[in-house]
């Protein structure tokens, strides 16, 4: 039977089935924003121990949200959060920054934002092209040798880049875009299923409704990843309805079965979907609903 946990970077111990934050607004002194701070504590009460941020979300908003609703946080629980990249003075546009001093200042706006003197897993939103990845990752590696970072992680790497990081620092996570219907980085899982290292799939029920829908396609796929697409959305939907479950829960599922090192993050601002989302870890798939679901 699979495990429903996972110790990241070999000793950090989370349930494999997480939350992203990423979708929760953060404007002041709203409803919208009391819904938000409610949905990150049901989390919590749920039994969620592994929640996923950045500083790209609202600007570090979404870090100090996490802060307001759930500080002083359970032993149990490990907010992760991101640097990499920064907003513009002149346009308030967000590119990618790698550049040390930059990163070593998101790090510190983090731990005041997140109100701890260590961030548990801090990854690398992005590698910046435009700064050598020793520098990046070094910035990075001196944090956690100062106690203020415990593992560092990667996002959107190729199997290659992960070597590379591999050759200069312990790599605890991964968090690259995979889903039923996505599986691009399927290399990259294999990479870190043969390390031992956390792999984080975001966006990880992305189209688990519409796509099994009928006819909603994306028009720009070509004609075979749109029928790959179709089969692998009529499985999702007929093994949901044989388990009474959702598109979105049976993908969930489908992530969990998948490795053991995969550690989903789905983001929702509704508690119900919430709720919906923390019971898929609960669901079981045969080998014959797996097989469906793989083969499409």
């Amino acid at each position: 039977m699979t495990s429903s946990t996972f110790r990241i970077g070999g000793d950090l111990e989370v349930r494999r089935l997480g939350f992203g934050a990423m979708r929760l607004p953060t404007g002041p002194g709203t409803a919208t924003r009391e819904a938000s701070l409610a949905v990150a504590r049901r989390a919590v009460e749920l039994g969620v121990t592994l929640i996923d941020t950045a500083h790209l979300y609202g600007w570090g908003a979404n870090e100090e949200l996490l802060a307001e609703a759930l500080h002083p946080y359970p032993d149990e629980l490990v907010i992760t959060t991101k640097v990499g990249v920064a907003r513009s003075a002149a346009t308030g546009e967000g590119g990618l920054d790698g550049r040390p001093d930059v990163l070593r200042g998101q790090v510190e706006q983090g731990l005041r934002r997140l109100r701890v003197e260590r961030i548990e897993l801090l990854q690398l939103h992005r590698i910046d092209p435009e700064v050598p990845l020793a520098d990046q990752l070094g910035a990075l590696r001196e944090l956690q040798i100062q106690g203020k970072i415990g593992r560092i992680g990667l996002s959107e790497v190729s199997v290659a880049e992960l070597e590379q990081a591999r050759g200069l620092i312990d790599v605890a996570s991964v968090q690259n875009r995979y889903s039923l219907l996505h599986r691009a980085h399927e290399p990259v899982l294999a990479a870190c299923e043969a390390a031992g290292i956390a792999f984080l799939p975001w966006q990880p029920v992305a189209g688990a409704v519409s796509a099994a829908k009928p006819g909603e396609t994306a028009t720009a796929e070509s004609a075979a990843a749109a029928a790959a697409t179709a089969a692998t959305a009529t499985a999702m939907a007929s093994v949901a309805a044989e388990l009474d479950a959702t598109p979105a829960q049976v993908a969930l599922a489908w992530l969990l079965d998948r490795s053991p090192v995969i550690l989903p993050i789905p983001g929702t601002a509704r508690i119900d979907h919430l709720e919906e989302n923390v019971a898929a870890a609960h669901l079981r798939l045969s080998p014959t609903h797996r097989d469906r679901l793989t083969q499409g």
